[in-house]
């Protein structure tokens, strides 16, 4: 019985690069409540072929501490999962700042491939990764076309969340997040 309860759990696909850092948000001004860190992930030293490690330009990467108690908060009612192109690079880099423990990846078959009917190309592996179970997602990328997709798609109740990759997520979006998984 234990397993179905966790099974029936919804999930909570988290995005770093909009919802977590509010990257477009203008360069001279960091969101309050941000603090800025330095990166240079496996993935984005990847990203530059032949070039020297140390020559690498750091990513910077505006987090907001506090976000990791209000998500921790939140997986009382949500498995907590990351859906992102850092993939595993998420727990070794982001979970540490805000406080997170090591969270699942979604293991991305391909990343930025052309996406049936204009969706995000995250979206079918979400759904498919989901497997039925109800799920919300943050992300500065969704649209109309995804929620129809998914609505198409998915056996199970569902919550895409666009976030505005230039605040990151704020008081309502974590407001919006709770009030889904109490409709469940």
């Amino acid at each position: 019985m234990e397993g179905d309860t966790v099974a029936s759990r919804p999930l909570l696909y988290l995005d770093v690069d909009g919802p977590l850092n509010p990257y477009a948000a203008k360069p001279t001004r960091r969101p309050d409540g941000y603090t800025t860190h330095r990166m240079k992930p496996p993935g984005w030293i990847a990203m530059h072929p032949g070039a020297w490690t140390a020559s690498v330009k750091p990513l910077r990467v505006w987090l907001n501490p506090g976000h990791g108690g209000r998500l921790l908060e939140l997986s009382d009612r949500y498995d907590l999962v990351w859906a992102t192109t850092w993939r595993e690079d998420a727990n070794d880099f982001i979970a540490p700042v805000l406080g997170l423990p090591e969270l699942p990846v979604v293991p991305w078959p391909t990343m930025h491939d052309a996406a049936p009917d204009g969706t995000f190309w995250k979206t079918r592996h979400l759904v498919a990764h989901a497997e039925g179970r109800p799920f919300a997602w943050v992300d500065d990328e969704l649209g109309d076309r995804d929620r129809t997709f998914v609505h198409a798609h998915h056996t199970g109740p569902a919550l895409l969340h666009h976030v505005d990759a230039r605040l990151g997520l704020r008081d309502a979006d974590f407001e919006a997040l709770a009030a889904f998984a109490h409709t469940l």
